[in-house]
């Protein structure tokens, strides 16, 4: 008689995420590509220049500005971000896959706002949200000091990539929920991690 080898159960990828973010309060665990990525907690000025990029979404009746929810991705099965912040329809309650994310359906923007791992808001979530097929994605970049706006999602990637700096006004595609135009400089100086 030989003894067969027994293998462990995989353990499901959301399982070790949900561990991890037990173990550390504050720090923001996604599954991109059946890949876990661990973000640490936002610092002051990351969550100001939030709120502020926010503000103009709150007089827009049909929508919600809603900061750190879950988006539930078509890469994988387990996939699934949480953006800084996300521009949802009224109804997204209805939109509930699992794991507290929603699905991509009812995102009409998301938005991030740049911390250490700034590479990943940059490129791998530019191709995870152009799959989800989100309208909008921004991003709030506080390395370069420039505010970055994708539009047209197709395939992987956005095929309209435009970058601002500090002495523009950029007016958001009226898609979002309603006209809204931002004030780059306000809102880079609102997220530089130092005082000005």
């Amino acid at each position: 008689m030989s003894a067969a080898s027994v293998e462990p159960e995989p353990v499901a990828l959301t399982v070790i995420a949900d561990e991890i973010m037990e173990r550390h309060p504050g720090y923001r665990v996604e599954i991109i590509g059946g890949h876990l990525l661990v973000s640490p907690a936002p610092d002051g000025p990351h969550s100001e220049a939030l709120m502020l990029f926010a503000a103009p979404f709150m007089q827009l009746g049909l929508v919600r500005a809603l900061p750190g929810i879950g988006l539930w991705l078509p890469s994988g099965p387990e996939d699934y971000v949480i953006p800084d912040l996300s521009v949802v329809d009224d109804d997204y309650r209805h939109h509930l896959v699992e794991n507290s994310c929603y699905d991509p359906t009812c995102f009409r923007l998301v938005m991030e706002v740049t911390s250490t791992n700034w590479k990943t808001d940059l490129r791998d979530k530019v191709a995870s949200y152009a799959r989800a097929r989100i309208p909008v994605y921004v991003i709030v970049d506080r390395q370069h000091q420039r505010l970055h706006v994708l539009t047209d999602p197709a395939a992987d990637r956005y095929q309209v990539h435009s970058i601002h700096t500090a002495d523009e006004l950029v007016t958001l595609p009226e898609s979002v929920g309603g006209k809204v135009t931002l004030d780059v400089k306000r809102i880079l100086e609102a997220g530089h991690p130092t005082a000005s």
